[in-house]
């Protein structure tokens, strides 16, 4: 009989260490991947509702700290019953109640960035893997109740000071990412000489214009903070110009959104080669045909935008 129940304990344990294990992994996965694609997550968010880029990116911080702190806990078994676990279902609750939103919403295409570059979920996807996910915290519950060790403490505050302060340290929330200044002007007329053209003269006053194409995951990327922008900002004057293979398209729209910002498909090589000469997205701030600022897609924040614009 105690041979029989300490085989049966040792099976349970193996198997609770192995599922504790695989679940740690997914966490720090979850937030180290996130930490190599940390604006398009920060987007995300804003997507959602967040209007100030400074708020999206401290939301985006903390979530990234609390994914790396969830994953620590769990592998080095730090108060599994009494905080991890219970953390750990409500993390995957909240974050399953925002993926039926993100469907509702805006559909199930598209990478939801759980993972973030590193591997392509749609929402769907991910909300079944969330549900694995509980369904293995709750067995873990049950099975692999570990008792807090000694030392413990002083190594949950060590770890909890880590995981907070690493995505702060990684991307300090006042780094300047400023836009270029410069002067050159441009000659866009070649824009309206394509079929269709730009509804608005972007020639005259003061635009943002982006040369991006189809196929180059950096103008994905740029494209789809375009959406965040216009969708909150919808008065910031700006057009985009796609080139492009027509097989890109769906793609490109499916990944970005931003089937709802001004654009048009360009199909004049040599004039987009000579527009993006230094390659794509190559973004810039135009007031009446004067390039006076050139960014890359990070350097895009709507308060300096709308600074720009303001200015006489």
């Amino acid at each position: 009989m105690n041979g029989k129940r300490t085989t049966a304990f040792y099976i349970q344990r193996i198997s609770g260490f192995i599922l504790l294990l695989v679940l740690a992994a997914v966490f720090l996965f979850s937030g180290i991947s996130k930490l190599y694609a940390f604006e398009q997550f920060m987007w995300n968010i804003m997507d959602v509702g967040i209007t100030h880029m400074m708020l999206a990116g401290i939301i985006a911080r903390l979530f990234i700290a609390f994914e790396l702190l969830l994953g620590t806990f769990l592998a080095l078994h730090l108060y599994l019953r009494s905080f991890t676990y219970p953390a750990v279902m409500g993390m995957l609750v909240f974050f399953t109640i925002y993926l039926i939103f993100l469907i509702s919403t805006q559909g199930d295409g598209g990478n939801c960035g759980c993972f973030g570059d590193a591997y392509e979920m749609k929402p769907s996807a991910a909300i079944l893997k969330n549900m694995v996910m509980l369904g293995m915290t709750a067995l873990l519950w049950s099975i692999y109740p570990v008792k807090p060790y000694r030392a413990s403490y002083w190594i949950a505050g060590a770890v909890t000071m880590l995981a907070l302060t690493i995505p702060f340290i990684l991307f300090p929330p006042n780094k300047d990412k400023v836009p270029d200044k410069t002067y050159e002007p441009i000659d866009l007329n070649a824009l309206y000489e394509e079929h269709p053209a730009p509804s608005v003269d972007v020639r005259k006053g003061k635009h943002i214009v982006s040369f991006m194409s189809l196929s180059c995951p950096h103008c994905k990327k740029a494209a789809f903070l375009f959406h965040v922008i216009h969708k909150q900002h919808p008065e910031i004057p700006i057009q985009l110009v796609l080139w492009g293979s027509d097989k890109y398209e769906k793609e490109f729209f499916e990944e970005t959104k931003a089937q709802d910002v001004p654009h048009i498909r360009m199909k004049n090589t040599e004039a987009f080669t000579f527009y993006a000469k230094e390659g794509v997205p190559a973004i810039y701030f135009i007031k009446n045909s004067i390039i006076e600022r050139k960014a890359t897609y990070y350097q895009i924040n709507p308060e300096n935008i709308k600074e720009w614009l303001e200015k006489q």
